[in-house]
């Protein structure tokens, strides 16, 4: 147990004191009843194991001390929020999800407004980001209340409702808005839990986090989405929460506040009383914030020449971070919950680079222009080749000609294209290949991802890029994620607490993917992962972390 009792108190059987839960008869024979996710968005494997060796006493250091640390698990491509939470929640990968970013393209939807829809020319954008919100500058969305930001705590747990169906791609079939939940292909496993009666909630970063409810739409019986990227109030400079980590780390702590209230046996407004979620948790932005800004309160962000030491901002969001997760493991323990729950700590994604001497940043547009002045050469008259474009630290294209001699025509042109960015010290650098590596276009790009070359959703060309590059103008940040870096995808997966394992501490180096959180949920909880389309699909397999059975 870690210093000041802030530790699970291990990997025990089911304890008496805890109170029951309803739910399936197979629930009531696990020895788990509750399951705490915790995403640290930015954090890596090397990250968490630095910091539990110079803070033996923390509550990071309690967590992975407790509980079965796969110290070789990797995310999805791309390495972004959207598609990593899918997988941790449904078990898959975005060919079977469909979820390839937060913000993409889709060929066969009608674009947002669209309101007659006969004969309409498919090809939208589908952004479940902010700006999907009603109000995208309020941190309640639009939702209208109050007293913000101390009232935040009372925004509605049904967040669907502060989405703008203006905002959102429109289906030809129907001639309705495309919702966010409706838009992922697989089951989730807090319908699951729904399916057998249990309790499920979540803390995320937009409204267009509704996608957790899955395709029935009911999923998440309590959803706190405060909108990240609204102004923050009380900061200067009219930037969202995301442009100062201070500002970062008051938006986490409402989060936070939110699940200890739920641990309470409260809803996460605090003022109506249901039973404590058998799957519910949240993520944190603040590390990932602090890998990102290049200073922010006056210290420097990201790491240390090296990339193996965090610098003064980021060692403090770690410190922040493991504040809060001693606050949670606390509040289990305060309230008679710790021997009966497990909490499995992981990221969506992590980021890259770490050494600030790796980090060339390429004006991403400047590219795309490029691209499409020559395609204009090419083919006089025709509409610009590149309909739409997501890039961090990977390259997506989905282009207005899917042919594959356009697709073609696009990955000659960026693999033959000298880009030319800025470093950390903002000198010029030029890189060959628009900073790639390699590209997949068209029938490759669809093989890339493992689906059919006539699925309407996946990029059209897809480029991975050298390390270090980040596309972004500017010299704004130093860091990113998206795409498939090793640094992008190695993040931490610690499964800790009652029931999950034999033997407390122990080390697994084989590889994972954190697709397996979703079904080691399930059999924590004593149901069947293979109630997840995506784990059937994909055979995706749990982690071995078998709870003992009353």
């Amino acid at each position: 147990m870690a210093a000041s009792g802030l530790a699970l108190s291990g990997l025990v059987a089911f304890s008496a004191a805890t109170p029951a839960v309803a739910g399936s008869p197979e629930h009531t024979r696990s020895p788990v009843r509750h399951v705490l996710l915790l995403s640290v968005d930015g954090l890596h494997q090397a990250d968490l194991s630095a910091y539990v060796r110079t803070h033996p006493g923390s509550a990071l250091a309690g967590l992975v001390g407790a509980g079965v640390s796969y110290t070789h698990a990797s995310t999805p491509v791309p390495s972004d929020s959207f598609p990593g939470l899918i997988a941790q929640v449904t078990g898959g990968n975005p060919a079977t999800t469909g979820i390839y970013y937060d913000d993409t393209f889709n060929h066969s939807l009608l674009p947002a407004g669209t309101t007659s829809c006969a004969g309409a020319k498919p090809g939208a954008e589908v952004a479940f980001t902010e700006a999907a919100d009603r109000d995208p500058s309020s941190l309640d969305a639009g939702q209208g209340l109050a007293g913000l930001p101390g009232s935040i705590l009372s925004m509605t747990g049904s967040p669907r409702t502060l989405l703008d169906p203006k905002t959102l791609p429109v289906d030809p079939k129907t001639c309705t808005p495309v919702y966010p939940h409706s838009y992922l292909t697989a089951n989730t496993v807090f319908e699951v839990a729904r399916t057998h009666g249990l309790g499920t909630a979540w803390s995320d970063k937009h409204p267009a986090y509704e996608i957790l409810n899955g395709p029935s739409g009911t999923g998440v019986q309590d959803l706190f989405t405060p909108e990240i990227n609204s102004t923050a109030l009380g900061y200067p400079g009219g930037g969202d929460w995301t442009k100062d980590n201070a500002a970062t780390r008051q938006y986490d702590a409402y989060k936070v506040t939110a699940v200890r209230n739920e641990i309470d046996g409260y809803d996460h407004t605090r003022t109506r009383r249901v039973p404590t979620p058998a799957i519910f948790g949240l993520n944190l932005q603040s590390v990932s914030t602090a890998q990102k800004l290049p200073t922010s309160d006056g210290l420097t962000g990201g790491y240390l020449p090296g990339g193996t030491e965090p610098g003064p901002l980021l060692a403090g969001a770690l410190d922040f971070v493991d504040h809060q997760v001693g606050a949670l493991v606390a509040e289990l323990t305060r309230t008679g919950q710790a021997d009966s729950t497990v909490i499995i700590l992981s990221a969506k994604h992590a980021q890259s680079p770490t050494d600030p001497n790796a980090l060339t940043r390429i004006d991403d547009g400047a590219v795309i222009k490029a691209l499409n002045a020559d395609w204009a050469k090419a083919h006089p008259g025709a509409a610009d080749l590149v309909a739409f474009s997501t890039d961090d630290d990977i390259l997506q294209l989905w282009l207005s000609d899917r042919s594959q001699a356009a697709a073609d025509f696009a990955r000659t042109f960026v693999l033959s294209h000298d880009a030319t960015g800025n470093t950390i010290s903002g000198a010029s650098r030029t890189l060959p290949a628009s900073g790639l590596t390699t590209a997949y276009a068209g029938a490759g790009a669809a093989r890339f991802f493992g689906v059919p070359a006539s699925d309407a959703r996946h990029p059209d060309v897809v480029g991975i890029v050298a390390h270090g590059v980040v596309y972004t103008g500017g010299t704004s940040k130093i860091a990113e994620h998206g795409g498939a870096d090793p640094q992008d995808r190695n993040v931490p997966l610690v499964v800790s607490g009652a029931g999950a394992g034999a033997h407390a501490g122990r080390v697994d180096g084989a590889p994972v993917e954190t697709t397996s959180i979703a079904p080691t949920i399930l059999t924590l909880l004593g149901l069947d992962p293979n109630e997840l389309s995506a784990v059937r699909n994909e055979h995706t397999r749990a982690l071995d972390v078998t709870p003992i059975t009353r």
